[in-house]
């Protein structure tokens, strides 16, 4: 079995950091310990988190979950504890967009687990999970690239079909572009009972959002120098986008409050038309349960902006542990078991991708006999050669709490895009020169 440290042989005992011994085959017996956790909530996490009960039985630890919030709210809930000096507890959900914000308050995995569990996970994922050469997170089965979702049945209608070729002059098929996709949000459009797309309207949902489509439109964030240029003629087209939809009535009127909860109901409501989203929402839209939607969802590539590059921020989901954890060895033990292959199996199964190369491998096989999961891996398969990560930068999250108002006052119409872009620039500017990068 694997073995808790890289360079563990049979028989042998290990030092490893302040003297412990970590001799112990995952997940390990810590009998009497406590693992306190922040972590990451919402509905489609929850089965993932059933597991932790296994955990409980099988090394005779306890769980103790401290919070359970979106990642803005445990955000701002682990800087708080930053800034208060409050770090007593030993496991957090991490992000590749978040973490570096903080990577000096969690632990290197490196020097927790063994050399054979890292090397399982895709080097991509492991690369981009390590900040200054520590390993500050392991990646779950949240490996995550948006494709487009959309109802089926709206593309089958012979007189759907008809009216939309005579208005627009092309045939009405799911679209490739964004253009198209403009075309089609507006016609399918009828407020306030459906609407053609939807769109993340706050904090960093926004602002992502607004940066993939400001790269399909042939622009850049920041800079070779590491300035804001996002307030650009492609800039302008790009927030246009967003704010043209918004006026046409082609989006709820309440985006501007959505994160991504609500745009997941809204899709499964039947409202929505074209949708796009992460791989995590999957099986929630196919399940009858869940969904007015389920038998009639489509997924395809995400589609290409003017510039012919198609959306695809990208990042990944994962644990971590803190410096600060009295016991490392149990909290690094959770986190392992919540990212082993059976974890990324069972997530993967409701459609994120998982970030184990076994895990993908599996998921491949067992699609050849579900149509739907067939149609969602190769459709995601495709959407992952177009990824792309946030800006490499510490301030990202920081900036976007600046930029996203700017982006907001564009879409309500208090702004012109350029106006919005402009204060947001300069506002993200002050932010990087008072960090030290400019």
């Amino acid at each position: 079995m694997t073995r808790f440290l890289a360079g563990v042989a049979a028989g042998a005992v290990i030092c490893a950091w302040a003297g412990s011994v970590l001799a112990a085959e995952l997940p390990g017996k810590f009998d009497g310990v406590t693992v306190d956790a922040k972590l990451i909530g919402g509905q489609q996490y929850e089965a993932l988190y059933a597991r932790i009960a296994e955990w409980e039985k099988a090394t005779g630890a306890k769980v103790n979950v401290l919070s359970k919030k979106n990642h803005f709210e445990l955000d701002k809930e682990i800087k708080s504890d930053i800034a208060t000096g409050n770090i007593t507890w030993c496991v957090g959900s991490n992000h590749s967009s978040f973490a570096p914000q903080y990577p000096d308050i969690y632990a290197d995995l490196n020097g927790l687990l063994s050399k054979e569990e890292i090397d399982a996970f895709v080097p991509a994922n492991i690369a981009s999970s390590t900040l200054g050469g520590k390993l500050v997170m392991l990646p779950r089965a949240q490996f995550d690239v948006s494709a487009l979702y959309y109802q089926k049945s709206l593309y089958q209608d012979d007189a759907k079909k008809a009216a939309f070729k005579e208005k627009y002059g092309y045939d009405l098929a799911p679209p490739d572009t964004w253009q198209q996709v403009t075309d089609q949000a507006t016609f399918f459009s009828s407020p306030p009972d459906f609407y053609g797309t939807q769109y993340a309207g706050k904090e960093e949902a926004i602002n992502g959002r607004f940066y993939e489509m400001l790269v399909a439109e042939g622009g850049e964030y920041l800079d070779a120098d590491g300035k804001p240029a996002f307030n650009s003629e492609a800039g302008v087209r790009a927030l246009d986008w967003f704010v043209n939809l918004y006026k046409a009535k082609a989006v709820p009127a309440g985006t501007t409050n959505y994160l991504w909860d609500d745009l997941g109901q809204g899709f499964a409501s039947g409202t929505i038309a074209v949708n796009l989203d992460w791989p995590g929402w999957a099986s929630f839209f196919n399940d009858p349960k869940s969904s007015k939607v389920a038998g009639n969802v489509g997924v395809k590539v995400q589609p290409a902006g003017s510039s012919g590059k198609r959306t695809g921020w990208s990042g990944h989901h994962g644990f971590s542990v803190t410096e600060s954890c009295a016991n490392k060895e149990a909290a690094a033990s959770l986190v392992w078991f919540l990212t082993n292959e059976d974890s990324q199996k069972l997530e993967s199964a409701a459609g994120p991708l998982p970030t184990r190369t076994a895990v993908w491998e599996y998921n491949i096989q067992q699609a050849e006999s579900d149509p739907y999961r067939k149609e969602v891996l190769s459709a995601f398969q495709e959407a992952a050669k177009h990824a792309f990560a946030v800006p490499q930068t510490a301030s990202w999250i920081e900036i976007s709490n600046a930029v996203y108002p700017e982006l907001q006052a564009a879409i309500l119409g208090d702004k012109t895009s350029k106006e919005a872009l402009d204060a947001a620039a300069a506002k993200a500017t002050q932010i990087l020169e008072d960090a030290g990068s400019l």
